[in-house]
Order: C-alpha cells, then sequence, then structure tokens
C-alpha cells in the first residue's frame, strides 16, 4: 500500500526559506507524476509544483505562476526548496502522486510572518 508523509513544515520570515520533502512508502511504478500541492484557509487546493517521469531519465517539472523562480522541486524524496517567501505561500502543503491512481500525504503546515 502506497503512503506519503511529508516534513519539513514550519514557521518562518518572509523573506526567509524552507524545505519540504515526502516520503514514500510502497511500491512505487517508475512512470508517474510527484510534487506538492497546497490549500490555504478559506481557499480551495492549488497546485504548487510537480515532477512526472515517463519511466527513463527524462523528467518534467511544473509549477504555478506564483512560485516560479522561487520555489524548486525534485525527485530525489520529492523536495521542493522554497525560497524568498511571502505571507501568501501560507498554507498547508501536500505531497502528491499520481500512478494509476492519486495518492495524498495528510499534510504539512507551513506559515510565513510578515
Amino acid at each position: 500500500q502506497v503512503q506519503l508523509v511529508e516534513s519539513g513544515g514550519g514557521l518562518v520570515q518572509a523573506g526567509g526559506s524552507l524545505r519540504l520533502s515526502c516520503t514514500l512508502f510502497g511500491v512505487i511504478p517508475s512512470r508517474n507524476t510527484m510534487g506538492w500541492y497546497r490549500q490555504a484557509p478559506g481557499k480551495q487546493r492549488e497546485l504548487v509544483a510537480t515532477i512526472t517521469s515517463g519511466g527513463t531519465t527524462t523528467t518534467t517539472t511544473n509549477y504555478a505562476d506564483s512560485v516560479k523562480g522561487r520555489f524548486t522541486i525534485s525527485r530525489d524524496n520529492v523536495y521542493l526548496q522554497m525560497n524568498s517567501l511571502t505571507p501568501e505561500d501560507t498554507g498547508v502543503y501536500y505531497c502528491y502522486l499520481h500512478t494509476y491512481r492519486d495518492y495524498w500525504g495528510r499534510g504539512t503546515q507551513v506559515t510565513v510572518s510578515s
């Protein structure tokens, strides 16, 4: 059974950085999409960044416009390096995996103070 466990959230001042990671348990097909979504209070869950593997060394990344140039996603532990954080980045961040179906972690809180 596939499970996703996030870590690395916390409280940071505006302009600071955090790195989120996601540990995957279970058998993960080589063709998959991994990534991060977030949900701010009173808002819908939104895509932050994803990375897609076609089963070879080729990968494709996708970022929300609001995080381009500030956030970087990598496949190793599904790291999400978040730089130049702003209060608008505050929310619960969820690790995501798509193979034959969607899997979600329970989320980790990121709070950016002004």
